[in-house]
């Protein structure tokens, strides 16, 4: 097994997700298999209460693992499925360790943080890999160096770049160069956060410096003389249009080659795949064919809560050959029908995705009624479909105090828990998390767009379509045509040009190359309706 660990320096939002995830691609390419291992210094056990505000996206995996969003990229940049144990916390390393402990595991020992924690770590890391069956893993290190709920974790490194063969093991290091109000590249950062990472006994091999333009080869003599480490193996990491540009840039860079050198791989492979979807990308941005979306939500402060509905959507758009505009629209500014008529008649299509808690339910709503009533192409997501189903209810059945019981008492709760559901006291044990199978109606808009009459898609979510109103629904125009036995997966309304909805999160699986099914149906029906 070879391993590449990145860390990063300076500050926080260097782009060591990207930066990993692009070394994967690039060594996924090379004819490696490749996984990846995210290491989150938080003392949360893992990421699914913490607030998008706060920490942006919660990635769901194929196991109900919810993690941090750079899994999300490290399984479209490598088109591969992860589990929870490929996200290491310290909540996780240090429950364990005294799990362990109460257990006598350690025989009376005194438990301290070396060795006992950092071996914790570096067992974790080498199962995960292990298991993976994969060849060569990457390890991002959360967090900057000089952090302090980071030193645990890079004394693993330490002892792991101790530990391994010297060409088993390969240490990235993410810092900034930042330009001065003259436009110099000034290298003093980057050099100061090598100097405090060697005194913490850790040697980078590579420096992937994060900058506006390529670096000159003066700076990265400068770099490399400061910092040790050979100007061949300082690694410009620019700006660019789009994230999907980085592997080619890194392989301009040279990266690939010495990456090879360093870890003694043998295997050629090579990037024409990758390389003809950004060509495409590009393709299509010079083009100018552009569609727009409405994202309405209530989080759209932090892109980064939304992140796999962005790439989802231009996923969609490269296979449909047309750029996908984005326009964010706060759910509380949607007040009256004639903000939403203002707001949304400029679009081609309107989202709405999911979420949890009742601050602006009723902005969604009011956006849901004018894609319903207007014809405009509607796609919703988890909660979206539930407010579909809530706005239908209100409109068309005559509801009009329907509503899901997530947010109060209502006498028609036609989103609700299941009766199943009622018994379990642990909020936890009442989502559904992970993968679930959807069987689809034949003839519906679901199983055209799927090709398939069975499905599994992930899921994040308490709350479902209260069985008791099916019938009432079914016979006034709205389909439930995905189902799990009594709950129901997807809805739509087949008199409209396309208005659909999902109780899971299709996000989640699309890749670039292979869009999910329902985001590329929904682009092209934007596409059309433009």
């Amino acid at each position: 097994m070879k391993y590449v660990i990145v860390t990063g320096g300076v500050m926080s939002g260097l782009g060591k997700g990207i930066t990993s995830s692009s070394i994967g691609r690039i060594l996924k390419n090379k004819g490696y298999a490749v996984t990846a291992v995210k290491i989150d210094p938080y003392i949360n056990i893992d990421a699914g209460t913490m607030n998008p505000f706060q920490h942006g996206e919660v990635f769901v995996l194929k196991d109900g693992g919810e993690v941090d969003l750079d899994l999300g990229n490290y399984e479209r940049f490598l088109d591969t499925e992860l589990s929870s144990d490929h996200n290491i916390t310290t909540g996780k390393i240090y429950k364990a360790v005294i799990e362990k402990e109460r257990r006598g595991d350690y025989l009376g020992g005194t438990v301290q943080i070396i060795p006992h924690i950092t071996n914790e770590i570096k067992e974790r890391i080498r199962a995960v890999a292990e298991r993976s069956g994969a060849e060569i893993c990457l390890i991002e290190v959360g967090g900057t160096v000089g952090d302090i709920e980071s030193m645990p974790f890079l004394e693993a490194a330490r002892q792991m770049q101790r530990e391994e063969a010297v060409h088993d093991l390969a240490l990235v290091h993410v810092t900034l160069v930042p330009d001065d109000i003259q436009g110099e590249q000034k290298t003093k950062p980057t050099q100061h956060s090598v100097k405090e990472l060697r005194e913490l006994g850790l040697y980078p091999n590579i420096i992937v410096a994060r900058c506006s333009s390529v670096l000159s080869a003066e700076v990265k003599e400068k770099i490399a003389l400061f910092c040790d480490v050979p100007a061949n193996a300082i690694i410009s990491a620019p700006d660019v249009e789009d994230v999907y540009h980085v592997p080619l840039i890194f392989e301009k860079e040279g990266l690939s080659e010495y990456l090879a050198e360093k870890l003694e791989l043998k295997k050629d492979g090579n990037q024409s795949g990758w390389r003809k979807l950004v060509g495409r990308m590009d393709e299509i941005n010079k083009s100018g064919k552009k569609i727009s979306i409405a994202v309405v939500g209530k989080y759209i402060d932090i892109r980064d809560a939304y992140t796999s509905i962005r790439e989802s959507l231009k996923h969609a758009g490269i296979v449909c050959g047309c750029k996908v505009g984005i326009e964010w629209i706060d759910s509380d500014s949607l007040d009256t029908p004639e903000l939403v008529r203002r707001s949304l008649e400029s679009f081609d299509g309107i989202l709405v995705p999911g979420g949890f808690g009742g601050r602006g339910i009723e902005g969604k709503i009011r956006a849901i009624e004018y894609a319903r009533k207007n014809d405009v192409p509607f796609l919703g997501l988890c909660l979206g479909m539930q407010l579909a189903v809530v706005e239908f209810a209100r409109d068309v059945l005559g509801l009009h105090d329907a509503n899901s019981s997530e947010f109060g008492s209502t006498a028609h709760p036609v989103i609700d828990l299941l009766p199943e559901q009622h018994d379990v006291t642990d909020m936890g044990g009442s989502m559904r998390l992970g993968n679930y199978e959807a069987v689809l109606v034949e003839g519906s808009l679901a199983r055209r767009l799927y090709g398939d009459t069975r499905i599994v898609e992930r899921h994040r979510h308490r709350y479902e379509v209260n069985p008791k109103y099916i019938d009432q629904f079914e016979s006034n125009g709205m389909v439930f045509s995905g189902k799990n036995k009594n709950r129901m997966e997807i809805m739509e309304i087949p008199s409209h040009r396309f208005f659909i909805g999902c109780q899971f999160h299709p996000e989640f699986k699309s890749r670039p190359g292979k869009p999910a099914p329902l985001f590329k149906g929904f682009v092209e029906a934007a596409a059309e309706n433009q």
